[in-house]
């Protein structure tokens, strides 16, 4: 967890140097985790891709729509929800608790 704190602490500075560099003025803070996600080099990392307006680096960017809230994604907002919620149990870690103190602040 500290070390993802660290990696996520030097976002800011990191992506103020790539886009002065680059003469962007936005970018994409990316994660592949797994196989199927594109990951390719199995340690933790982050890709800052810097971006222009227009640029079309994904062929779906120019068709995004807002996430319908249909009857599947509330059952699958209410299964996430319930993974997260924290179980009863004996033995909480701390770390539970202060998770599920985040989520829900």
């Amino acid at each position: 967890m500290q070390v993802v704190a660290a990696m996520c602490s030097t976002v800011p500075f990191l992506t103020k140097a790539i886009m002065k560099a680059t003469q962007c003025d936005s970018f994409n803070l990316l994660v592949n985790n797994g196989t199927a996600a594109g990951q390719v080099i199995f340690h933790t990392h982050l890709h800052i891709i810097p971006r222009r307006a227009g640029d079309q680096l994904w062929p779906s960017e120019g068709h995004r729509q807002p996430i319908e809230q249909n009857q599947e994604t509330l059952s699958l907002v209410s299964r996430i929800r319930e993974r997260i919620s924290p179980q009863p149990t004996a033995c909480c870690s701390t770390l539970e608790s202060q998770l599920h103190k985040n989520l829900h602040d």
